[in-house]
């Protein structure tokens, strides 16, 4: 039978959402044998390596390769996007400050919105886990989902486990989360395919438009991909007026 150790666990900050409430904010104790790597009783406690940045043990910083020892004192802190630690070891090679999001099936309503504020988002209702992770690992993309145990995938690097259900809560969490209010650029997206929109002469969309359109606007943006045409209309303003009404602090400065 193999002698079992015992080692002491303490999360910070988010991290305690994914613990049980008579886990959080509080030393745990975790019983192994033989020499574990120290991401899994970190996720053996319910906490996805996507949202670890650091791990100091008995001091010192380490990465996810060390191997757990027993008495080890272990803190686990949360993803700095903001702060610099690159005098610590780190988890994963740098934040990704060109973000990029792709985002799981519960995530439509979000995907528009970020859309709308200039962001790179791949969504399709029909996404399966394994086009996540792909896409995730091909474009260097962040995951962002409502399913914790999609970021428990040792392919996705960089992922976010959304906690608000309103989609104007989670648009200000992601917002914060990445620190992405200095990369706002509004309507530079297409809202349905994600395309980039690029402005458009009306005389060569003219028999595209409706005849109250020709009469009432003059500058108009084209989706690359998909060719579908925006203008500055009551749409846009309902949009503008939507984010005027948010609390997403570039908007309201």
């Amino acid at each position: 039978m193999k002698p079992e150790y015992t080692a002491e666990f303490r999360f910070y900050e988010e991290l305690n959402d994914f613990l049980p409430p008579e886990q959080r904010k509080r030393t745990n104790l975790y019983r192994f044998s033989g020499h574990p790597g120290i991401k899994y009783p970190i996720e053996v406690f319910g906490v996805p390596h996507t949202e670890v940045d650091l791990i100091v043990v008995n001091g010192q910083s380490v990465g996810f390769d060390y191997q757990l020892q027993a008495g080890d004192r272990v803190a686990v802190y949360p993803v700095f996007e903001t702060l610099d630690i690159t005098p610590l070891v780190k988890l994963r090679e740098k934040p990704l400050r060109n973000p990029r999001f792709v985002l799981d099936v519960n995530l439509g309503k979000l995907a528009k919105r970020m859309r709308m504020l200039g962001f790179d988002c791949l969504y399709r209702n029909d996404y399966k886990d394994a086009d996540i992770v792909k896409s995730a690992v091909n474009d260097r993309r962040i995951v962002l989902t409502r399913d914790r145990r999609l970021l428990y995938n040792k392919q996705i690097d960089h992922g976010y486990w959304v906690r608000a259900v309103d989609v104007d809560a989670q648009v200000d969490e992601v917002l914060r989360r990445f620190d992405l209010y200095g990369l706002i650029q509004l309507f530079s997206r297409c809202l349905i395919c994600n395309g980039v929109l690029a402005t458009v002469a009306k005389a060569d969309i003219w028999d595209r438009l409706e005849p109250k359109t020709r009469l009432y606007y003059n500058d108009f943006y084209q989706c690359a991909d998909c060719q579908r045409i925006y203008w500055q209309g009551s749409h846009m303003q309902n949009m503008l007026k939507r984010l005027a009404d948010s609390n997403y602090p570039a908007l309201n400065g």
